[in-house]
């Protein structure tokens, strides 16, 4: 059958049922000797040099695979073609259609949301049709006929963001598309009579499949950076290929399981797909299968921290609270450093795996910059994120083994990070003192430190209490689980004012803010912000504070007693205890906080 349209034969015949025939043959003989098996039947047309040959085909769901018969002479005259496009659906996408131009009919209201689209103007065939036609404006999201045109694959097929949809980039594909407006239906007549029949809704095209959840025990968003060098070679490189996509398929790849994405080292690296550019196993080998080898230095380290710093975004599909990890091969050792990158994947909260293939023989060791870039690079040099293989040759036995690290979320010590492992409670000073413009100020140095962490439900947690003589919970650690909830909330803190009892606000925070929170994996922190002297002693509950593992900051402000600051700070006071004349002042102490918590965090990890 034609994939340009499915033609509808109009029995011109049907006319001579109600006209008197010109010839010795009647309708009623007409009638008579046409076998039924003719009635309301479909055609095709298939050209032969210049001549247009009709032939019929059984109708019903044996359309694809009914054999072609001629139709009868005396019915040539009288028939007449009507081309439809073929009804597709929404996630129909280029390569599903095998034909060098073909129009469609889009659905309408397809959620924009759902529509796949790599590229502009030229989309990578693994692009939803109806999405890049409206896309490119061929179509509204109501729907309409789109002409299709194969075209050969490409390299960097670009982002753009185009009538309510956002493309996505991708490195490579092995063949594209571009879209027109189509035709809503053509109709050619080969003799007099016009058809009346109701045209048919056109051959539906395999349905793409739905999108599976993937493995819901495997939450993972995993970044493999392979190497490109000339160290691998082509062909070593086409091997740690089909490596990879053996662990990719083991993985489960799915909308709810782990997501994966691929970054090519070599003398620059080269991000080949994102997390969010494909949430199938099917399509994520695809893509593995058109990377091409890229040559040059081996420079892992380069490569590790580009991955680390610009893979890992939300805009790339990174997803929140889900472990970070990055499986990083070298065949053989790297050009550059790579124990810096190691430590800037770990402050990212990226969970490094190195897996190596033939380690360097002792007659190599000279030209190998460090001999334990293994154990300097990986997330805890505990034997559990190195992996190693001596060859690319039977590698299938040492898939399982890798998948199970990567799926051992307990084990994901470096997805912990100061950014979203802490709980931070502001004890706020709204004594007399202070003045309501002066508030203000300590509400801003608040927010901007808060601001810093990654707030969630799962991830880092924020309170805050206001003091005088009497103390006011402003919010909770569970009241709010959003960064914007919780900066809207310190904004709209109402002044006090009073006088200054910080030991007794202390003992409140450590007993009603910190005390539901005791069985949180978090590490817990509290900042004091005062102005002055307080009339009840500091250095017992903050003491108790201590002893209940939450590490004090303490800021003071003009007439705040430095000794006091130190009694209430942890050791070491020196970094823990900071103090400002003028309110503000309280701005470039923002990020000595900041340091400090991330400082004594890493250290609880050690």
């Amino acid at each position: 059958m034609s994939a340009a349209g499915i033609p509808v034969l109009c029995l011109g015949v049907w006319l001579l049922l109600l006209l008197e025939p010109v010839g010795s043959q009647g309708a009623g003989e007409l009638r008579g000797h046409r076998p039924s098996r003719w009635q309301g039947l479909r055609t095709s047309r298939e050209k032969r040099g210049s001549d247009c040959a009709p032939w019929i085909l059984a109708r019903g769901p044996e359309i694809q695979g009914a054999k072609a018969e001629p139709l009868p002479s005396d019915l040539l005259g009288f028939t007449c073609f009507s081309y439809l496009p073929i009804a597709i659906t929404c996630s129909t996408r280029g390569l599903d259609i095998r034909k060098e131009k073909v129009d469609v009919l889009c659905p309408g209201g397809c959620p924009l949301e759902e529509f796949s689209v790599f590229g502009n103007i030229v989309y990578a065939s693994v692009s939803s049709i109806c999405g890049a036609a409206v896309h490119r404006g061929v179509i509204s999201n109501s729907g309409g006929p789109v002409r299709v045109y194969s075209l050969p694959g490409r390299e960097n097929y670009s982002s753009v963001d185009a009538n309510g949809i956002q493309s996505q980039t991708l490195s490579r594909w092995s063949a594209s598309f571009t879209v027109t407006k189509g035709k809503s239906g053509t109709q050619e007549a080969t003799g007099l009579a016009v058809s009346t029949a109701r045209p048919p809704t056109g051959k539906r095209l395999k349905k793409t499949p739905e999108k599976k959840t993937g493995n819901k025990d495997c939450k993972a968003d995993i970044a493999f950076l392979i190497d490109g060098s000339f160290n691998i070679g082509q062909r070593r490189f086409n091997l740690q290929k089909n490596f990879v996509g053996k662990v990719a398929l083991m993985l489960g790849i799915g909308t709810e399981g782990p997501h994966v994405g691929l970054v090519q080292a070599s003398e620059h690296p080269k991000i080949e797909f994102y997390l969010k550019n494909f949430t199938s196993a099917k399509d994520v080998l695809f893509a593995i299968k058109e990377v091409g080898f890229r040559g040059g230095n081996s420079n892992t380290g380069k490569a590790l921290k580009h991955t680390a710093q610009k893979f890992f975004t939300s805009d790339a599909g990174v997803r929140k609270g889900i472990p970070k990890v990055v499986v990083v091969f070298i065949d053989g050792w790297p050009s550059d450093d790579i124990e810096e990158a190691g430590i800037v994947a770990r402050e990212f909260g990226v969970n490094v795996f190195i897996v190596s293939v033939a380690k360097p023989i002792p007659e190599e060791l000279g030209m190998v910059q460090d001999v334990a870039f293994v154990d300097k690079a990986v997330c805890r040099n505990n034997g559990f994120f190195s992996y190693h293989m001596p060859n690319w040759f039977g590698t299938t036995k040492y898939v399982k083994p890798l998948v199970q690290k990567l799926c051992s979320h307990e084990q994901m010590m470096c997805s912990k990070t100061c950014y979203n492992s802490v709980n931070i409670a502001f004890l706020i000073d709204g004594s007399s003192s202070v003045g309501d413009s002066n508030f203000r100020l300590m509400l801003e140095f608040v927010s901007n430190i808060a601001q810093t962490f990654e707030i969630s439900d799962i991830g880092a947690k924020i309170a805050a209490v206001q003091f005088t003589y009497d103390q006011r919970i402003e919010f909770g650690f569970t009241d709010y689980n959003t960064k914007e909830n919780v900066l809207a909330v310190i904004r709209n803190i109402r002044y006090m004012s009073g006088g200054t009892a910080t030991g007794e606000a202390i003992s409140l925070t450590v007993r009603n803010v910190f005390g539901p929170m005791r069985d949180s994996p978090n590490k817990n922190f509290l900042v004091i912000v005062t102005d002055g002297q307080s009339y009840d002693d500091v250095r017992g509950p903050a003491a108790a504070a201590h002893d209940a593992g939450i590490t004090i900051f303490s800021v003071g402000v003009a007439w705040a007693p430095l000794d006091d600051l130190k009694d209430m700070a942890s050791k070491p006071k020196e970094s823990h205890a900071f103090f400002t004349r003028e309110f503000t002042g309280l701005e470039p102490i923002v990020s000595d906080v900041i340091r400090g918590i991330c400082r004594d965090f890493l250290e609880s990890q050690q």
